[in-house]
């Protein structure tokens, strides 16, 4: 048997689009969700008007998220089409070109010019469009753009998020929505910042502070100009 079957790897590159996708719905929609709760309070609103305007953030941040998630990896993916076509394209009209372009990736990747030659033509052997695509333009089934994915995954894991600061409002007294939303928040954003470092195999002190530090941020600006215009108005 091979020793590759005895030990058997796994790596969480392949974690990437989802986990960017998740991490950064949630991660949205506890910070603006929790951020425009927080501004709402500070002017002194109704504890009703609050929660309305915190579900009316979540529905809206959760469309905008899985909007905006599905144009810009679209676009991703629409250039990843037009590249692999233009190849593809390059392959059927002029492939010794290509075979060398090929052999001098490995070459300047440190293998000798004769055995590059050889990799560079078995690759393409087997599967031309392939080589290319993974060794020439950086594209991979790991690493490949899916717009779909990204919208659903986005848009789900920001109501999640959202709905965090939203149940803190329903339980917290009034008088005292403002401090226990934030704290709770930050909780909440602490952490995300852990479990989505465990899950891509980052450092989870690095991650969680930097999450929360952020979030603490914009909660505070927010709150601030809450209370300014509360006050003006």
């Amino acid at each position: 048997m091979s020793r590759l079957h005895l030990h058997p790897e796994s790596h969480l590159v392949s974690r990437i689009g989802w986990l960017r996708a998740a991490v950064l719905g949630a991660n949205d929609g506890i910070v603006s969700t929790a951020s425009l709760i927080v501004g709402v309070a500070a002017a002194s609103a109704a504890s009703s008007e609050i929660l309305v305007a915190g579900v009316a953030g979540l529905v809206a941040g959760a469309m905008s998220m899985a909007a905006g998630e599905y144009v810009s990896v679209s676009s991703q993916s629409d250039t990843e089409g037009a590249d692999l076509a233009r190849e593809r394209a390059e392959l059927a009209s002029q492939p010794d070109f290509e075979r060398d372009e090929l052999a001098q990736i490995y070459v300047k990747r440190g293998l000798e010019p004769k055995l590059a030659q050889k990799v560079a033509d078995q690759l393409m052997a087997k599967d031309a469009l392939g080589a290319h695509a993974r060794d020439e333009l950086g594209i991979s089934e790991v690493t490949a753009a899916r717009p779909v994915q990204a919208a659903l995954t986005s848009a789900a894991t920001f109501a999640i998020g959202a709905a965090m600061p939203l149940l803190i409002v329903i339980i917290a007294p009034p008088s005292a929505i403002v401090p226990v939303v934030s704290l709770a928040s930050l909780a909440f954003l602490a952490l995300l910042g852990a479990v989505g470092a465990r899950a891509g195999g980052a450092d989870v002190t690095t991650a969680t502070l930097r999450v929360t530090f952020w979030g603490a941020m914009a909660m505070a600006l927010t709150a601030g100009i809450g209370a300014l215009v509360g006050t003006a108005v």
